[in-house]
């Protein structure tokens, strides 16, 4: 059965603590909003989203069409690292292959009556991006980044190429924006205050979310425990998402 509602997708700049961004927007989405969440894991040499759910066995297939597999609380997913023999083992392909999956992830996987899709995606703007773009009916792009001015360039260059293909960009998330201290509270700005709020300015976009350093939430990712956080800092994104 073929996704209905909405399909988002998440630009992830490879940043460290940046898969933490979607995998807690989904899980505000579909545990505490109450709807039917799926993720299609598009960064396909770089397929991390399985782990981070505790998911290691392998897809099944029915008939020509795949099985999504389904986490502890609901979340249909599909990625290439559900369909490899061991989870290490590298992804080797050039672009019109890679391409191609991701349109097979989209057509021959058989999801079930799906609110919100989530496309996970690599960074920059090349072959995956521009096949997403084409190929699947994107209804809004969320573009993650960190403070630091090179990741700012990078960011911009992905908001021109989602305006040229007339793709609607939900807003801006600010990864590793501070990190608090512990004993007393003060947000300390590592890695500088401002570049993503001047980008989101300049191109008239809203900055929906400051995302801390948090270490309980990389914990919960790398033990595949996701599900069980609890946290507020992306409600701004949520319900951006749900306006669309």
């Amino acid at each position: 059965m073929q996704p209905f509602g909405r399909t988002v997708q998440v630009s992830i700049r490879h940043i460290p603590n940046a898969l933490y961004i979607e995998l807690y927007l989904i899980r505000r989405t579909t545990i505490d909003r109450c709807y039917r969440t799926a993720i299609l894991d598009a960064d396909i040499t770089g397929p991390s989203i399985p782990k981070a759910f505790c998911i290691h066995g392998r897809a099944v297939a029915q008939g020509d069409a795949i099985v999504p597999v389904t986490t502890a609380t609901g979340i249909q997913l599909m990625s290439v690292n559900l369909l490899l023999e061991h989870e290490t083992d590298p992804v080797i392909w050039r672009g019109p292959v890679i391409g191609g999956v991701v349109q097979q992830f989209w057509g021959d996987t058989l999801w079930n009556d799906v609110d919100y899709m989530f496309v996970d995606m690599p960074p920059g703007t090349g072959d995956v991006a521009l096949n997403v773009f084409q190929s699947l009916p994107v209804d809004g792009v969320i573009i993650v980044a960190s403070p630091q001015d090179l990741v700012s360039m990078v960011v911009q260059k992905a908001v021109k190429m989602a305006q040229m293909m007339n793709i609607p960009i939900v807003g801006l998330v600010e990864n590793m924006s501070y990190v608090e201290c512990p004993d007393c509270g003060k947000k300390l700005y590592i890695f500088g205050e401002g570049k993503t709020e001047e980008a989101a300015k300049e191109y008239g976009l809203p900055l929906l979310a400051k995302m801390p350093i948090d270490p309980q939430l990389a914990k919960l990712t790398d033990d595949g425990a996701i599900e069980q956080f609890q946290g507020h800092w992306l409600d701004g994104v949520v319900d951006a998402i749900l306006k669309k």
